[in-house]
């Protein structure tokens, strides 16, 4: 998400909006609503509580009865700042009297409660949103983006850590008091949903109330994750750290705003099989100043505004709902691990022929032609004028055009680009972050696309992960360009090259097994012969 920009300045085209519920929290959404201009009423059953806010804000109306809320037309938005026990109630009533709803974390405490919410506001063409505040602050922005960017290279393991001295509560011990904010942010760095959950806990001042609890997330694509939360910790923690194969970042929420985001391109290499650590200095990342919870209310006003799905919308908030659940059930079962299942949902209508293949995170823009089966996963980007063929898979966080050809079949795994200039044939493959050129001598102050050269690459053909294809080049039918390999030139039709600068070091199957030296596939007996583009297949 980008920080999201500055709404008008006319109240009066702003919607009204009621906030329910002004304690602990409340407060804070009553200040920021109230200095945006558009808080109209306030409810609470605390009569001193009221009084206060009262002499705070004598422009802005009272009320104990959520009711008075409810029968007002002038209300377009209700947030709700309540226990959590008792959020669906507050949220079910305000949806069904056509209000725009934003709940506090978490957004309900039943997965049930949570599937009715969302239907209803989508039967009704409402707003639901949840206040995973964290993901809206600035800092958290940056560094996703940075992520995304693939500034750290492949995310190997994330850990947070949420710690104080109080506020005990009786109500929901520390996993459901604290780590929603967490899980919210881990899944969204993620971009993909755990297929496990084990937690573990200790309950010391309450004998059924867990004041200590370690999560532990596993994910199919190997990443891992940790959130620890405690309040009864010596000294207050606000720490997230992700660890990545280029760099490692620490957002640290409890530092002044200039070291709040510290990236360390620390160096791991391999001395005798052993791994050496290098370590580096932090780099400090500017990030720009602003109160999250600012930019939080702001996001909800404009959705209202425009009709937008919020960033922490409800299916956001019964993702980290299910993970909460499943976390509760591994602490009653003794720390046993709990195996998770993403419902799948449709996705956000893209800008092109229906397809449900396509992650509700992904962007399509106009003028994109995709193809039956095929699937394109979180973070992806399609840009204008490219056509993309039949049952193809596309990774995470890849980008393809604009004006690109994709044939029928191919695979392109996470961390792709496919330029402008590169067209690929049917039932190719792209490793893991392997690079794609489509100028020889870049440099951003000149502009140098007039003199883009174009990479072919022919049918079958396999790109292992981190090999670079400098443009101009053709990839032969079938052929092999191993992991981490540089290609500056074409390579021959079923040709195993490997390398800095790439090689000639064998020949593949199209099966993609190795040919023994009679140019015998070993595996499934097909037959080649030389040709002057390399081997052509001559039968078993």
């Amino acid at each position: 998400m980008n920080e999201q920009p500055e709404m008008q300045s006319s109240s009066t085209s702003r919607p009204a909006v009621a906030v329910v519920g002004s304690g602990y929290w409340g407060k804070n959404l009553v200040r920021n609503y109230h200095d945006i201009g558009v808080l109209a009423i306030i409810c609470d059953k605390n009569e001193t509580v009221l009084a206060d806010f009262k002499r705070q804000y004598p422009n802005i109306e009272t009320c104990f009865a959520f009711t008075d809320i409810l029968k007002r037309t002038d209300i377009q938005g209700v947030i709700i700042a309540t226990p959590a026990e008792t959020h669906f109630y507050f949220a079910k009533e305000a949806l069904l009297a056509g209000k725009h709803v934003y709940v506090e974390k978490p957004l309900v405490l039943n997965e049930a409660d949570a599937e009715h919410l969302i239907g209803l506001a989508e039967e009704r063409s409402l707003v639901l949103m949840v206040g995973h505040l964290l993901q809206y602050h600035p800092t958290f922005v940056r560094l996703k983006e940075l992520i995304h960017a693939g500034e750290l290279g492949r995310i190997d393991y994330i850990y947070s850590n949420r710690l104080n001295l109080g506020k005990f509560r009786r109500e929901e011990n520390i996993l459901w008091s604290f780590a929603p904010h967490d899980i919210s942010m881990i899944l969204s760095l993620a971009g993909e949903f755990p297929d496990s959950v084990m937690a573990i806990g200790g309950n010391y001042l309450h004998q059924h109330i867990a004041d200590v609890t370690t999560t532990h997330l596993e994910f199919s694509s190997g990443l891992r994750a940790h959130v620890f939360v405690s309040w009864l910790h010596p000294v207050k923690e606000q720490k997230l750290v992700v660890v990545g194969e280029r760099k490692m970042a620490v957002f640290d929420d409890t530092k002044p705003w200039e070291d709040k985001l510290l990236l360390y391109p620390h160096e791991i290499t391999w001395k005798n099989h052993t791994p050496i650590p290098t370590k580096a200095e932090p780099e400090r990342v500017n990030v720009p100043q602003r109160e999250a919870l600012r930019v939080e209310c702001e996001h909800f006003l404009e959705c209202i505004a425009t009709g937008h799905r919020p960033l922490t919308d409800g299916r956001e908030g019964l993702r980290v709902l299910r993970i909460l659940n499943a976390s509760q059930r591994s602490l009653d079962q003794n720390c046993s691990k709990v195996a998770l299942r993403e419902e799948s949902h449709p996705a956000t209508p893209p800008k092109t022929p229906a397809h449900t293949g396509i992650h509700e995170t992904a962007v399509i823009d106009d003028r994109v032609q995709i193809g039956s089966g095929t699937k394109i996963w979180h973070f992806s980007h399609i840009l204008s004028g490219t056509t993309i063929g039949e049952r193809c898979n596309l990774g995470q966080n890849v980008v393809v055009g604009p004006d690109v050809t994709i044939g029928n079949g191919c695979k392109i795994q996470n961390n792709v680009s496919v330029y402008k200039g590169v067209t690929l044939e049917d039932d190719v493959f792209c490793g893991p972050s392997m690079v794609f050129t489509n100028v020889m001598t870049p440099r951003s102050a000149i502009y140098k696309m007039d003199q883009m050269r174009s990479t072919l690459v022919k049918k079958g053909a396999s790109i292992g992960a981190n090999a670079t294809i400098v443009c101009g080049v053709t990839l032969g039918r079938y052929c092999f360009v191993g992991a981490g390999a540089v290609v500056l030139k074409d390579v021959p039709d079923h040709a195993l090259v490997v390398g800095n600068p790439a090689r000639l070091a064998g020949w593949r199957c199209s099966c993609g097994e190795r040919l023994d030296a009679y140019l015998v596939c070993t595996v499934c007996g097909k037959i080649y012969a030389k040709t002057a583009n390399g081997l052509e297949e001559r039968g078993e």
